[in-house]
């Protein structure tokens, strides 16, 4: 007779500790807010970048040329591409863990689709001309919050925000949405009407201003804060709700919150920058790989990553095809692709927990 043998013990994961990741992270942020704002149609040299930061920060003298190039161009673009690469990567955690369900993004819920009608009625309609240059950003933003509010009242409808409740309601309700834009967009008499709505839809940081820095700025720092001293609960709730309900957790309310404010959060970045694909879907597989599930560990790496991951993607937008520029979706769709495929094939990770 052939004896028995007990399976050999699974290995732990090896991760990476915390302080060392963000060891890494932050210093290499800081070279990449120099480094990439010296990319674009007209290339400046890394010590060109740092004579105009300093010249402005000192009292050096200040080559007006390069100090309007670095300062009101592209340094404002860099900050926003890391304000809203990390803002989606945290949006991505959230949502994941609000469903339960790792292929969630922070669009599942219609705020993409909801901001979409919004931006094309400003487009091909031209509603909110009066708000000048922040009509785009001010449409897509009310698209976004009222999608939000028929997904959150159609789900309450249906007995409450369960995961899949959230998850088929907001499917469904994206799909209508995206129809609705698109009628606008055949109906439209704008020549160029399909084309500006698809260039906003795919995602672009051109045409950054300090003045649309704030607003994302402050949200996403909100949202962050609110996120982490939540942590406790929100690994709980991604074993799973009777775990969650079992520790204490008041799973309705949380539910409700993180709804709430993942709403917000989302509507804002879509709003200032349109959608971009992949950042919220792969930055939280790949952080909770590194330093592992609980949120408090995996949410500051998340950000960090996908604030740098995001800065170098609209670098690539630059250059490609210069001095034209491309969609940042292009881009992380073309990088994204491959690392989610490569993470599915990890018998390693898991979701909703330690591997």
């Amino acid at each position: 007779m052939h004896q028995l043998r007990a399976a050999p013990p699974r290995r732990a994961p090896r991760r990476v500790p915390v302080p060392v990741a963000l060891v890494v992270l932050v210093p290499a942020i800081l070279v990449t807010a120099v480094v990439s704002t010296g990319f674009g149609a007209e290339p400046l040299p890394v010590g060109v970048v740092v004579e105009a930061l300093a010249a402005r920060f000192g009292d050096g003298p200040r080559d007006p040329a390069y100090d309007a190039i670095v300062w009101e161009l592209r340094l404002p673009r860099t900050l926003l591409g890391f304000v809203v690469g990390a803002g989606l990567a945290v949006a991505g955690a959230g949502i994941q863990t609000l469903v339960r369900n790792p292929l969630a993004d922070p669009y599942l819920l219609g705020v993409s689709s909801g901001a979409s009608v919004g931006a094309t009625a400003v487009i091909t309609l031209g509603v909110l001309s009066g708000a000048g240059t922040w009509a785009l950003s001010v449409g897509a933003l009310l698209g976004a919050l009222a999608a939000s509010a028929i997904v959150f009242g159609i789900a309450l409808l249906q007995g409450g925000l369960t995961p899949l409740r959230l998850v088929l309601t907001g499917t469904v309700l994206s799909a209508a949405f995206s129809s609705i834009a698109s009628f606008m967009v055949f109906k439209s008499s704008e020549p160029q009407a399909a084309q500006s709505v698809l260039f906003w839809l795919l995602g672009s940081l051109s045409g950054t201003t300090w003045a649309q820095l704030w607003l994302p700025l402050v949200t996403v720092v909100a949202c962050f804060a609110l996120l982490m001293s939540a942590s406790g609960w929100l690994d709980a709730l991604a074993v799973g709700p009777e775990t969650a309900a079992a520790l204490g957790v008041p799973v309705p309310a949380l539910r409700i919150a993180l709804f709430v404010l993942l709403s917000v959060l989302v509507g804002v970045l879509v709003a200032v920058a349109g959608g971009i694909g992949f950042v919220g879907l792969v930055l939280p597989h790949l952080s909770r790989l590194l330093v592992g599930p609980r949120h408090r560990a995996s949410l500051p790496v998340a950000a960090l990553a996908g604030g740098l991951f995001l800065v170098w993607v609209d670098v690539i937008t630059r250059v490609a095809v210069r001095p034209t520029e491309i969609p940042l979706s292009v881009v992380t769709g073309l990088i994204g692709a491959p690392i989610f495929l490569l993470l599915l094939g990890r018998r390693a990770y898991r979701f909703g927990g330690e591997s």
